[in-house]
């Protein structure tokens, strides 16, 4: 299934091999996930989708045309240019409801005869089973349609180079196969590390034959890789390390999230965040995205039960606001906040336009990263909007990339997890009317500009071109 946003698509016929503009190059991006489905992954390849063109290129999308993703955002629909090519192929996973529902039905079964203790064991050995066939994720079962959907797409349309962005790794694996058929340019797009994603992801296979499984997949893409892009400077290190330990000759370059100013431009920026009267209005700090094991708000809580032993008074003007999914681990640890004076407010996922104005009309943002291994390699991809819509942030993040950046802009707002005492100080003094300092060298912010990585990665791809011609 393919379609265009204007609906004109090109067709050998119309001259889409030999009559296209020689100025003008085209990419296949390949993305399961593109809007309508919405969510932090979303925003990478839409942003290049976006500005590519400005740079000389051209983009089609193979993306997935029934997706089993538990958001979606129409309102991301509006980047995406109208005459991209959108190239869909339908998966053959289950719908995402029917996958929550089985997984809400095995987490909360009860037993209730001689035979509960057989069955669950039964089910355990099927979800086992099952991991095992759906190498390196579920996503593999768009894989045969996507490669069928690709092949046909690269012989009716002359394309320069392809481009795959992960997770999924099954975009990949699927990447690395069309390359090998037609002998194109690849660029492995790594919004997070593989070996990271293996060991962090909840619900994936920790056993010793999918590890041996998923290292051979990865080998094999990153040997079909001519280019490897990570989203900070020391993934892309450690990914370059791994490719040339797998025998590839393969380039890197970081790439950072970043942040639209397009998307700034509907915000009422005149909400203020403190009004003047006879009653102080809360202090309001918002947490935007996933809370799970490698966002851990644990940190905060201990801080704020703290500060709740010592001065519990001055928690009733602090509220705090989280928005997105949560697991269940992570919404046990929100619970205690309800044992304090202060406001919780949660939010599942809602638009990013939406997300926007919730963080304009914050006082400080939160920023959270667990101080486990490998995460000082990783850069929340909400940090750089967090810099762009201009609040002081409060970050708890272990020592690493992101603690680098932060220094940069916030420095007074940053602390491990450990330092309970830090965090304690900085919420005292903005609970008692403290002002927050202003930004620090804010002229630096626009290197993380969505415009300005798309010309790093239209560089990249006439480096590749030129290299392959």
């Amino acid at each position: 299934m393919s379609t265009m946003i204007s609906q004109s698509i090109e067709t050998p016929d119309s001259g889409a091999r030999t009559g296209r503009d020689p100025e003008r190059k085209r990419l296949l991006l390949i993305s399961y996930h593109f809007p309508p489905v919405g969510g932090a992954g979303v925003q990478r390849p839409v942003k290049f989708v976006k500005y590519l063109r400005q740079f000389g290129w051209d983009v089609s999308v193979l993306m997935a045309a029934n997706p089993s993703v538990p958001v979606f955002d129409n309102s991301l629909l509006v980047d995406i240019p109208e005459d991209t090519h959108l190239e869909k192929a339908r998966t053959w996973e289950p719908d995402y409801s029917l996958k929550k529902n089985m997984a809400s039905q095995n987490s909360s079964h009860q037993p209730t005869s001689l035979l509960a203790p057989v069955k669950s064991a039964c089910r355990k050995v099927l979800k086992a089973g099952a991991g095992l066939l759906l190498q390196p994720d579920a996503q593999i079962l768009w894989y045969p349609n996507a490669l069928k959907a690709g092949k046909k797409l690269l012989k009716s349309q002359q394309h320069d180079a392809i481009l795959a962005t992960a997770p999924p790794y099954s975009n990949l694996i699927l990447a690395s196969k069309l390359k090998k058929l037609f002998q194109l340019p690849l660029v492995a797009d790594f919004r997070d590390e593989w070996d990271l994603s293996s060991k962090y992801l909840e619900n994936h296979q920790q056993d010793r034959i999918s590890h041996l499984i998923q290292t051979r997949l990865q080998k094999s893409v990153m040997k079909a890789s001519d280019a490897i892009v990570a989203t900070t400077q020391a993934s892309t290190e450690r990914l370059l390390d791994r490719a040339h330990q797998f025998g590839t000759d393969a380039i890197g370059k970081c790439i950072y999230n970043g942040f639209d100013l397009d998307d700034f431009e509907l915000l009422d920026e005149s909400i203020p965040r403190q009004h003047a009267s006879s009653k102080r209005k809360p202090f309001r700090i918002v947490y935007t995205g996933t809370l799970w094991n490698l966002t851990t708000v644990e940190p905060l809580i201990k801080a704020i039960e703290s500060i709740h032993r010592d001065k519990p008074e001055i928690l009733s003007s602090l509220e705090l606001q989280f928005i997105g999914r949560k697991t269940p681990e992570q919404l046990a640890l929100l619970e205690r906040i309800n044992q304090t004076a202060c406001t919780l407010i949660t939010e599942e996922y809602c638009a990013h336009q939406e997300a926007l104005k919730k963080m304009a009309a914050a006082d400080a943002l939160c920023l959270l990263l667990s101080d486990v291994e490998g995460a000082n390699r990783v850069a929340p991809a909400k940090l750089f909007e967090y810099l762009a819509i201009n609040r002081e942030i409060l970050s708890i993040t272990p020592a690493g990339e992101t603690a680098e950046i932060l220094n940069d802009f916030w420095p007074t707002g940053n602390f491990r997890a450990d330092n309970t005492t830090g965090i304690v100080n900085w919420l005292q003094a903005r609970l008692t009317g403290q002002a927050a300092p202003s930004i620090s060298n804010p002229q630096k912010i626009n290197q993380y500009n969505r415009e300005f990585q798309a010309g790093q990665l239209s560089e990249l791809l006439n480096q590749l071109v030129l290299n392959h011609a």
